[in-house]
């Protein structure tokens, strides 16, 4: 990906407890996209939220896991990105409990690349 490019980010809203085939959708997501050449991918986790079934998701509540919101963004060319998002609908439409997935446009002002680390995938 160059500097000041036109860019799209993906943008998939789901539960830190949502699982693909015993693995949690969103480390499912992110190795595919590594796999895919995505140019980069992160996972935040909410402190508080809702989505459509209006059930509040907190750190605060106590449960067994934590139950909380996550967003997993992604950043590439925006073919890239609705093709990858093709591959994992048929995964994210088969969730019991519902996910949201977004897609906007930006702009790519700096994208370098840093030193490897001992952790790399």
């Amino acid at each position: 990906m160059e500097n000041n490019t036109q860019a799209g980010i993906l943008r998939i809203y789901i539960s830190s407890t949502d699982q693909f085939r015993q693995t949690p959708l969103y480390e499912f997501i992110v190795l595919l996209a590594k796999k895919e050449k995505i140019a980069g991918a992160t996972v935040l986790k909410g402190m508080l939220g809702y989505g459509a079934s209006s059930v509040i998701h907190s750190y605060k509540f106590w449960e067994v896991s934590d139950k909380v919101p996550t967003v997993i963004e992604l950043i590439d060319e925006e073919n890239k990105l609705l093709s990858f998002y093709e591959r994992i609908r048929p995964q994210l439409e088969a969730m019991k409990y519902g996910c949201l997935a977004t897609f906007d446009k930006t702009t790519v002002l700096l994208y370098k690349s840093g030193e490897k680390r001992m952790f790399d995938i």
